[in-house]
């Protein structure tokens, strides 16, 4: 099966930030800052501390949410320039195949650490922090299927 696409600016942007928050760290951070301003918050109201670290804590939330909701993804989206490409991939039994004007690139399976869905891509991961984005666009619900069937008898999925 193969098919072409190119990407939409706001669907990559949508998946960027599924990729960062699914990095473990970056779940952990959210959990300890979301403790600690709730924590602040309870003694604030209560009257055992001043303002301040309940401030500090919806401040460093408040930078947590803009950093890895808009800034982040807006960086590496300009930096890239993988975005603004028209692909052609083929999914074959032992490789995946990826082509445009500028040449042809083949991954077997084996490389491919893990992926995972979001609604408008498959996230094909190399490691932790390498990976590709597969636009669902291009695909019927059948091939979508098909697609998916792939990559779980292929690649490890995310847990």
């Amino acid at each position: 099966m193969h098919f072409s696409f190119s990407y939409d600016k706001k669907k990559v942007l949508q998946a960027l930030r599924y990729h960062f928050i699914a990095q473990k760290e970056i779940r952990l951070l959210f959990i300890v800052i979301i403790v600690f301003d709730i924590i602040s918050a309870i003694l604030y109201f209560s009257g055992k501390i001043r303002p301040e670290p309940f401030l500090l804590g919806a401040f460093i939330w408040f930078f947590f949410l803009v950093s890895f909701w808009f800034v982040m993804p807006g960086l590496v989206y300009k930096r890239s320039v993988t975005f603004r490409e028209v692909f052609t991939i083929y999914f074959q039994p032992s490789y995946i195949a990826l082509e445009n004007n500028k040449g042809r690139v083949e991954w077997e399976w084996h490389r491919f650490t893990r992926y995972f869905e979001s609604p408008y891509f498959f996230h094909l991961y190399f490691s932790t922090k390498s990976f590709f984005l597969v636009p669902k666009d291009g695909l019927s619900k059948d091939e979508q299927v098909e697609v998916r069937g792939l990559l779980n008898n292929k690649v490890q999925v995310k847990k």
